[in-house]
């Protein structure tokens, strides 16, 4: 847990208890505590304090976990959080568009995640080993790869991976989950498999 107070709570100053790391069979885990609706910047109660110094201690766990793993001598790393940062250009209808090279967001609005993926960004091409970013938010079932460096080239070893989530605005029931495998012989350590719950599924009228 990230114990030092960088953190701001109701009473000032306190640790960043959301904040976990663990190693299991020379892999490398971290939660970071970041969050939907552009990280408390914006959405219905914006708060620039409590974003400005989560954001800190998220980079600094983030930075933290890359020199733990490179330490142990992990054969790759996974970081989980909730917030959809949007990464490129491709899907504005559910997360925020950015320029990809530059990471800068396209429409002007306050943006609570450009300085933690441009220090990811650095992280990610220095470490070279497998990376999957898992996080939830957008309620959309992905595995990709839209990470770019600055001059557009895809960082390959990083992938995103996107939970499910019910997505009550069209009445999709979505609620299923994601089987990871995790093998540090193999080149890229982790795999992806949706299960879908059957009791979730959507009820198609008949014609």
């Amino acid at each position: 847990m990230q114990t030092t107070p960088l953190c701001l709570g109701a009473i000032g100053a306190v640790p960043c208890v959301e904040n976990r790391r663990w190693t299991v069979g020379r892999v490398t885990y971290a939660t970071l505590n970041i969050q939907g609706s552009c990280n408390n910047l914006c959405d219905t109660a914006p708060d620039p304090q409590e974003y400005a110094a989560r954001n800190t201690a998220n980079i600094a766990w983030m930075r933290e976990t890359f020199q733990v793993a490179k330490t142990r001598n992990s054969a790759a790393v996974m970081f989980i959080s909730q917030g959809n940062p949007g990464w490129d250009l491709t899907d504005g209808t559910r997360a925020p568009l950015r320029d990809p090279k530059t990471l800068v967001q396209t429409d002007g609005q306050p943006d609570g995640f450009k300085d933690f993926l441009l220090a990811f960004r650095d992280e990610a091409i220095a470490f070279r080993k497998p990376i999957a970013y898992v996080d939830g938010d957008s309620h959309y079932y992905r595995v990709d790869k839209p990470f770019l460096d600055a001059q557009g080239r895809r960082i390959e070893n990083f992938t995103r991976v996107e939970t499910f989530g019910d997505n009550a605005a069209n009445g999709t029931n979505d609620v299923n989950w994601v089987k990871v495998t995790v093998n540090p012989r193999s080149r890229e350590v982790f795999s992806y498999q949706p299960q879908i719950v059957p009791g979730n599924r959507v009820a198609v009228p008949s014609p």
